[in-house]
């Protein structure tokens, strides 16, 4: 069976350090015609549990604990009997958003999320947030980035729980290593490649997000 990576769009709010701002998320959705995995269940648990459809959704992998990646994680795990994952590090965050609900399962570097066809391989990359991963499959040619790497650079790092010295250190260490060919696929807009990107680090640094 073919393992597919699938897109979602939804749409709600980020909030954290006293603001909020709109937001879209995407939402990936790793499949073949029986199961999968969510990575990021944000804002809309009924879209997104359509999207899935009659497959069983083995795992709900959040790539960090900002609430527009979490939010509608419980309810999605709650109508499917899926399994909540995150990194121990980023349970302060989750808590400002589900103090009544903690993760089912916890990450860890180097870990491999078998699924759908897939190996997802977790690399943690602190930085955005203290518990942020990536999730590399090298044989979808792909990774995950959730909020670390973006096309045109790093994540924010503005706000509490982030460090940009931490971040860089991250996507030189953990993702610019990866093949040039790998489609990093973001948890916000457009989709690029680790070559792509790869050039840019020291305009990065300079930068100093």
């Amino acid at each position: 069976m073919t393992t597919r990576i699938e897109h979602l769009v939804t749409s709600g709010t980020f909030s954290l350090d006293g603001g909020t701002w709109d937001v879209d998320n995407n939402v990936w959705i790793v499949a073949d015609d029986h199961e999968a995995v969510v990575i990021d269940a944000a804002h809309d648990a009924d879209a997104i549990a359509e999207a899935v459809g009659d497959r069983r959704l083995t795992a709900i992998v959040c790539t960090h604990a900002h609430n527009d990646h979490i939010d509608a994680a419980p309810a999605l795990a709650d109508r499917t009997g899926a399994t909540i994952w995150l990194h121990p590090d980023d349970l302060p965050l989750w808590k400002l958003t589900h103090p009544d609900r903690l993760p089912d399962a916890w990450l860890q570097d180097g870990q491999v999320i078998e699924a759908a066809g897939a190996d997802l391989t977790v690399l943690h990359t602190p930085g955005h947030a203290p518990g942020a991963v990536c999730l590399y499959d090298p044989g979808l040619g792909t990774v995950f980035t959730g909020d670390t790497l973006f096309q045109g650079g790093p994540g924010a790092t503005g706000r509490s729980y982030s460090h940009f010295p931490t971040i860089v250190e991250s996507i030189r260490e953990r993702l610019l290593g990866l093949p040039a060919d790998t489609v990093v696929r973001t948890g916000h807009g457009d989709s690029t490649t680790i070559g792509a990107e790869a050039p840019h680090l020291k305009e990065w640094i300079a930068r100093g997000h």
